[in-house]
């Protein structure tokens, strides 16, 4: 970040010449006594590490692509469509893509890019907001700790595929028993099929595990398929977005390559059209119900990963004239088409397995892990050559839980890398960074892989994406709507487009009246009825209830993430002089080095070099004639 110094100003490129701002003889007031800590000094030009962009335009769109088309597109959304109206579904869902997921991942990923930093250096715009980024680090946390897990369950189930017949299938030998006579599940009285006998004794081990309180001993054949999982990951983020930009030619286009091979399939089985209707069939009272909203609205939440903080580090790596808008537009609505269409390839089979046993489509559709590692493979089991269809759908999911796994860890990477940005030149340091990041990530993990880790995995699925996450992405909005003010950050944007095309202007009054009104109501809606439901319903897996001190330390760690707010903003104010109100002002006014990044990006030299609060123990005023001898050098060097 290039800060004035005390006798020269850094440089700054004005219609290709370099101006130097001569400030030998500042104003300088020295600042009270409890602000002339030790701060931390500006990089000069020598030490200064560039950072890195992505290759191309298509790596940028396919990771972000690959990040937000993750597992809830294929587990989450067809179950909730058909839970909640089927066809219908679709009119709150895209009303709430385009009133809350379109503008609020255009305002992320416009600071990403504006700004070139990662959650916690960008919030140099708003520093009473820094504690935002630190929660996205929690919750990005949160989720890479239990997100690699289901990729351990995936490599299992992976490796178990290479076996014919398949092992949870009825052709299997060992499986000759439960076919024939049903076993009884006697907890619930319901019969067991082999896959779910295969998932929870050989998978899981759950049936060993009395609750959250008895994790027993590791299992491990997950815990090294877990620690293959994250060797693959930081193999694949060694090189920042330079290994990673490629990795994703593959993982982002290889799942809808499968997905178009499973409808194509799907569409010739007996009974597919029952599972189809089923998906779709539209109940209009449903619409009635906000249960219905709220689910559409944390599906479009949570699948386009907003809030977490990797949507942001991405964008920080662009081009600063990259067209923010019409990146959003193509990712948002491509994601979204793209859970409509495994829609289709997920009930197509659904509705033939339901066909071959004679019951409801309702009696086999389940969401979640038992959609993906009970019902769909019991379904692939039945099809000719279902050896195939099973390794084929087991790296469709790996792919898809990889790529966005990428995304939550170059989060944590970019904000750390951000942070301390002499670990980004040395390639030893910053490697050793990454893999003792993902060794604690390993070791944290192994209390998800014991017999009784499906709870926890359980606990922290619903509570580290949940109200946490909704107060942070709030915070967010008001902050930059409000505090940095919505006129700047439209203007910022625009800055960067460039030459705005008239279409892209009007659309940008469209996401200022989103930004001000829109989103910041719908995200209270969404937040109030997770506080209900949380209130009126209990955790439970399966038959197991949550115990009531296992709920509290799930709402402990939602409210680490979006405490963080509050704690540094009582630390930025702290930091300030004056009355509270002053300081307050002071506290959300950008940094100078907020506008770095653009400065070699636009000819408005004069924005550039406004006098503002800068990070250092002095303040320095600068007078008319700074700016007017600039113009005079420019003149004269021209």
């Amino acid at each position: 970040s290039s800060l004035i110094g005390l006798s020269t100003a850094p440089s700054v490129h004005s219609n290709g010449h370099i101006v130097a701002h001569n400030v030998s003889s500042p104003t300088t007031v020295p600042q009270p006594q409890h602000d002339s800590r030790p701060s931390t000094p500006a990089p000069t030009p020598e030490s200064y590490v560039p950072r890195e962009q992505w290759g191309g335009k298509y790596e940028f769109l396919l990771s972000c692509i690959g990040y937000c088309v993750g597992l809830g597109n294929v587990w989450r959304f067809p179950y909730l469509c058909y839970r909640n109206g089927g066809g219908v579904f679709l009119i709150p869902y895209f009303i709430m893509l385009f009133f809350t997921g379109v503008p609020l991942f255009l305002m992320e990923l416009s600071l990403g890019q504006y700004g070139a930093a990662g959650p916690i250096t960008v919030w140099k715009c708003c520093p009473l907001l820094k504690g935002i980024g630190i929660g996205m680090l929690c919750v990005s946390t949160l989720v890479c700790l239990y997100y690699n897990v289901i990729i351990a369950w995936t490599f299992y189930y992976l490796g178990s595929s290479f076996q014919s017949p398949l092992p949870w299938s009825c052709d299997a030998i060992a499986n000759s028993a439960l076919c024939g006579n049903a076993t009884t599940n006697s907890s619930s009285g319901t019969s067991l099929s082999p896959t779910e006998v295969f998932w929870n004794e050989r998978v899981l081990g759950v049936v060993n595990s009395e609750g959250l309180h008895n994790p027993g001993p590791v299992r491990w054949p997950l815990a090294l398929c877990l620690l293959a999982a994250w060797i693959i990951i930081f193999l694949c983020m060694l090189k920042g977005i330079r290994s990673s930009g490629k990795v994703v030619y593959v993982t982002a286009t290889f799942p809808y390559f499968v997905l178009i091979v499973l409808v194509i399939r799907g569409a010739t089985l007996e009974g597919s059209l029952q599972g189809v209707a089923f998906y779709l069939t539209p109940d209009w009272d449903r619409l009635a119900n906000a249960q219905v909203w709220n689910d559409a609205a944390s599906q479009i939440f949570y699948s386009l990963g907003i809030g977490v903080g990797g949507l942001l580090s991405m964008a920080s790596y662009n081009k600063f004239d990259n067209n923010v808008i019409r990146d959003t537009l193509i990712i948002t609505i491509g994601n979204c088409s793209t859970s409509f269409f495994a829609g289709f390839a997920i009930f197509s089979i659904l509705g033939h397995m339901a066909w071959r046993k004679g019951v409801p489509v309702a009696k086999v559709a389940d969401t979640g892990p038992g959609l993906a590692f009970v019902a769909y493979p019991e379904a692939l089991a039945l099809l000719p050559g279902s050896v195939f269809w099973s390794i084929l759908f087991f790296l469709m999911l790996f792919m898809l839980g990889v790529d966005t796994l990428f995304g939550n860890m170059e989060g944590i990477t970019t904000a750390v890398l951000d942070e301390f940005p002499q670990l980004r030149g040395n390639m030893k340091h910053k490697s050793l960074f990454l893999g003792c990041l993902c060794f604690a990530f390993y070791l944290m993990g192994l209390l998800l892989v014991t017999d009784g880790g499906i709870y926890w995995f359980t606990l922290i699925d619903s509570f580290s994406t949940s109200f946490g996450l909704i107060i942070i992405t709030l915070f967010m909005c008001i902050g930059i709507s409000f505090f940095y003010g919505v006129n700047q950050f439209c203007n910022d944007i625009i800055d960067m487009i460039r030459h705005c095309p008239p279409w892209c202007s009007k659309v940008l009054l469209y996401f200022k009246a989103c930004w001000v009104f829109f989103t910041p109501f719908l995200l209270l809606f969404i937040l109030t009825y997770i506080f209900i439901e949380m209130y009126n319903t209990s955790l439970h897996y399966g038959s197991y209830v949550f115990p009531r001190w296992g709920k509290a330390l799930g709402v402990c760690m939602g409210a680490t993430c979006c405490l963080q707010i509050l704690i540094w903003a009582i630390v930025a104010v702290s930091r300030e002089t004056g009355t509270l109100k002053d300081r307050f002002q002071k506290a959300i006014r950008p940094l100078n080095s907020w506008r770095a990044n653009n400065l070699n990006s636009t000819g408005r030299a004069e924005e550039q070099v406004e006098p503002e609060r800068v990070e250092a123990p002095f303040t320095v005023t600068l007078t008319d004639m700074d700016f007017t001898a600039m113009t005079w050098e420019t003149a004269g060097e021209a």
